[in-house]
């Protein structure tokens, strides 16, 4: 893909002052307890898309929130088109034309594209007593013929891919008509068609002259769509570079600040090692289709997979989650019944779902209660109390141990970052002791410093002889951490891969191989 010009570059030459779109500087920001921005700056020419990307907890959410006026600063100057401003609260932001489109997409699914789209600006009809739901369609329908997507007005929310419920918080940012569009991990539960289309999307945007902040993970998307890169470290501003001329390695010192554990799996044989889980014959429904496998101790056994494939329908399958309709599952060779999660803990086994925050964590609570959910039991005190203290010391432990960022183990978990939220359902199941870990989507919204982390986690608890499915999207994070690799294609296993034989070539050959064409896995 064709790397597009820099807005920026003509003019950052000129003897003009600079004619930024928006520029923040020496912006500060605390929460207690946290310094969470320490005198950061951040501009944006008309026409550019600007990356700003650090880890996770370094500070990029916050800076875009006080952007967007959901924080407000507790110094520094904000101007719009060279205009000193205040930004109290998000509708003050709309009015200034700045659009934020968050991770976690904010719509109502019980209503339609257009009613989302002008929630509380909707046209009315004669005495101004009615919605017009014509002219509300009718608007948002010339949105949407201007981003050139192919979306009936009317449909319910609930019936959208999440690509294009993306594509409506977009048209909603249109709507306010934002000159500046922030995009927080955009593409975090897209597939590649999706992305393409999104982009298409953005580069429509800059040629209008709106000017996009686009926070990601992905070195291989920036690289694609954006100018320039800002990164943060620990709520500092670092350094603002092209990214036409920047490598990804420079940009990846800047953002951890130190040297990377690049190392993975060394790929161990551990086929002589005891087998602790086997899957025979899984069914259910069309989601899982006769899949059978087995995993052994120390091994870390990676699933990969289009999305859809039914990896994700499997490890909930096993955890209990979801109810089987045939199958059997033996856990260190005997045959066990498990028809909750409460069940496959007894046995042993626990599991990391992709969306920690609905299923992995309770958000509201600390991070010491979360640390101890699991396994409330062992802190009970004759059998009546909780033994605060020693909750307390456990969790301050696991805090250590994986390098856990947080004041104290009383932060709110939903204060803390993705990639320290993560570390948190992860020391959720160390405590918990479980000899068999399915991890689901490990790193997904999770910074490269983290990953690095995550890594190393991963493959020092295979090392301690646990037995881990890794089941993820990104090949590269499959080839480099997995022993052994099975891929499935519409809820069958289709093939079986060594670390020694695998590829990306040959895992994508099996992830698209129907049913016809099966190939039958090894034992």
């Amino acid at each position: 893909m064709q790397q597009s010009k820099n807005p920026g570059e003509d003019r950052q030459s000129e003897a003009s002052p600079p004619d930024y779109i928006m520029s923040l500087e020496n912006v500060t920001k605390r929460f207690p307890g946290v310094l969470a921005l320490d005198n950061c700056r951040f501009d944006l020419y008309p026409g550019e898309v600007h990356a700003l990307m650090g880890e996770n907890g370094a500070g990029k959410s916050t800076l875009m929130k006080v952007l967007a006026g959901v924080y407000p600063k507790d110094s520094g100057e904000i101007r719009i088109a060279g205009q000193l401003v205040e930004i109290p609260t998000p509708r003050a932001a709309q009015a200034l034309g700045i659009g934020i489109i968050h991770q976690e997409l904010n719509l109502m699914n019980h209503l339609t594209a257009a009613q989302n789209i002008f929630i509380g600006r909707e046209p009315r009809g004669r005495f101004g007593m009615f919605l017009d739901e014509d002219a509300l369609n009718r608007k948002t329908r010339d949105i949407f013929e201007r981003m050139r997507l192919d979306l009936d007005p009317a449909t319910l929310v609930s019936e959208l891919t999440v690509a294009k419920q993306q594509m409506v918080e977009i048209a909603k940012a249109l709507s306010f008509d934002s000159r500046v569009l922030i995009m927080d991990e955009p593409t975090a539960a897209l597939n590649n068609a999706e992305i393409e289309d999104l982009f298409r999307i953005i580069r429509q945007l800059q040629s209008h002259g709106v000017g996009i902040i686009y926070i990601s993970h992905k070195m291989d998307e920036l690289r694609q769509i954006s100018n320039r890169v800002t990164v943060m470290r620990d709520g500092q501003y670092i350094a603002t570079v092209p990214t036409a001329t920047t490598s990804m390695e420079t940009v990846i010192g800047m953002m951890v600040g130190r040297q990377l554990d690049n190392s993975g799996a060394q790929a161990p044989d551990t086929s002589g090692n005891e087998i602790v889980l086997q899957v025979k014959g899984l069914q259910r429904g069309a989601f899982i289709k006769d899949v059978s496998f087995s995993l052994r101790k120390g091994e870390i056994l990676g699933f990969a997979g289009l999305m859809g494939a039914g990896r994700t329908e499997v490890a909930r399958a096993v955890f209990g989650a979801d109810r089987i309709d045939a199958g059997e599952i033996l856990v260190h060779g005997a045959k066990v019944s498990i028809r909750s999660p409460k069940d496959a803990v007894a046995h042993g086994i626990g599991y990391l779902s992709e969306d920690r925050k609905h299923f992995g964590l309770a958000t509201g609570l600390d991070v010491k209660t979360n640390v101890a959910m699991s396994s409330m039991n062992r802190f009970l005190t004759q059998g009546l109390f909780l033994d605060q203290a020693a909750i307390r010391d456990t969790a301050q432990g696991y805090v250590r141990q994986l390098s856990i960022k947080t004041p104290s183990v009383d932060q709110p978990v939903r204060l803390l970052s993705g990639g320290n939220q993560q570390k948190i359902v992860i020391a959720k199941w160390l405590l918990r002791d479980c000899d068999i870990l399915f991890f689901d989507e490990p790193t997904r919204g999770i910074d490269i410093g983290a990953k690095s982390e995550i890594y190393k986690l991963l493959n020092t608890l295979a090392e301690q002889g646990k037995a881990i499915v890794m089941i993820s999207s990104e090949l590269p994070e499959v080839l480099r951490m997995s022993h052994r690799i099975l891929v499935m294609c519409e809820g069958r296993i289709t093939g079986e891969l060594s670390a020694a034989e695998a590829s990306q070539e040959k895992i994508m050959q099996l992830a698209t191989q129907r049913d016809d064409t099966r190939v039958v896995q090894a034992a």
